[in-house]
C-alpha cells in the first residue's frame, strides 16, 4: 500500500474539510411580513442543536443566519427555554429537508399563540432555483395581480406564487405597470405604475399585501443579494 508524506496528507485532509464545508452550508433569512409596528422585535430560533436570537425586520430581508444540514426542524420562541430537552408545547415550527440549502422564513402574526405570537413559512431559496436577476413572486392576496415588469409580463392569481425571469437585460431603471381584478367585476383597477431598479447580480422575492386600508393592495419588494462564493 502506498503511503502519503506528511505535506500530501495534509493537503488531502484540507481538501476533505473544504468539501464537507461545502456540503453542510445551509443558511436562512426572516422577514416579518405584516408584523405590528411596535412590540415585537425578535425571537430565539431553536434549530435542534442551539438557540440563537433573531432580528424580525419588517421591510428588508434579515442578516443571513447559518443552520446545520440535514433534515431539522426550526422552532420559534418568545422567551429563550432554561432547557432545550423540555421545549414548551405549541411553538411555531417549520421542517426542513435536507436538500434545502437556502430558506426564506416568512413570519406571519398569530397573536393566539402564546409561546411566539407568529406563524412561520419556510420557502424553497436555492440558488438554482431562484438566480441572480429573477423574481419570486407572492399573491398574499384575494385578487387577480397582471401586467408589465420590465420585460416580463406578470399574471399572478390568488394566494399564489410565482417566480419570474429578469425583467431587464442589465443594471438601470425599468417601468412597471400594474393592475388588479376584483371578484365579480371585470373592470381592471389600477395598482402599481412607476419604475423600479434592476440589479442583476441580486435576486429579489416581491410579495402582494392586503390593503392597510381602503381596497388597494400592496406591493412589497426585498432585493436579496449574496455574495458570490465557490463553496455555495
Amino acid at each position: 500500500m502506498m503511503s502519503l508524506g506528511p505535506s500530501i496528507l495534509f493537503a488531502v485532509i484540507l481538501g476533505m474539510l473544504g468539501l464537507a464545508g461545502a456540503e453542510t452550508q445551509r443558511t436562512c433569512r426572516v422577514l416579518f411580513l405584516n408584523g405590528p409596528d411596535d412590540g415585537l422585535e425578535t425571537l430565539h430560533l431553536f434549530d435542534g442543536l442551539e438557540f440563537r436570537e433573531i432580528d424580525l425586520p419588517r421591510m428588508n430581508f434579515s442578516q443571513v443566519y447559518a443552520l446545520p444540514a440535514g433534515p431539522i426542524t426550526l422552532k420559534l420562541f418568545k422567551d429563550r427555554p432554561g432547557d432545550p430537552k423540555r421545549l414548551p408545547a405549541g411553538a411555531p415550527s417549520v421542517q426542513l429537508g435536507e436538500d434545502l440549502r437556502d430558506v426564506y422564513l416568512l413570519l406571519f402574526s398569530d397573536p393566539k399563540n402564546k409561546v411566539a405570537p407568529v406563524r412561520v413559512e419556510a420557502v424553497n431559496a436555492n440558488e438554482d432555483r431562484i438566480k441572480a436577476g429573477q423574481m419570486l413572486w407572492f399573491n398574499l392576496t384575494d385578487k387577480t395581480i397582471g401586467g408589465t415588469v420590465g420585460s416580463e409580463r406578470l399574471r399572478l392569481e390568488p394566494k399564489r406564487r410565482l417566480l419570474m425571469k429578469a425583467p431587464a437585460t442589465k443594471a438601470g431603471d425599468y417601468t412597471v405597470d400594474l393592475g388588479y381584478l376584483r371578484k365579480g367585476d371585470e373592470r381592471v383597477y389600477p395598482l402599481c405604475e412607476t419604475k423600479w431598479r434592476h440589479d442583476p447580480s441580486s435576486r429579489s422575492a416581491a410579495f402582494v399585501m392586503p390593503p392597510s386600508r381602503g381596497r388597494t393592495p400592496r406591493i412589497l419588494v426585498f432585493p436579496d443579494y449574496r455574495e458570490p462564493t465557490d463553496e455555495r
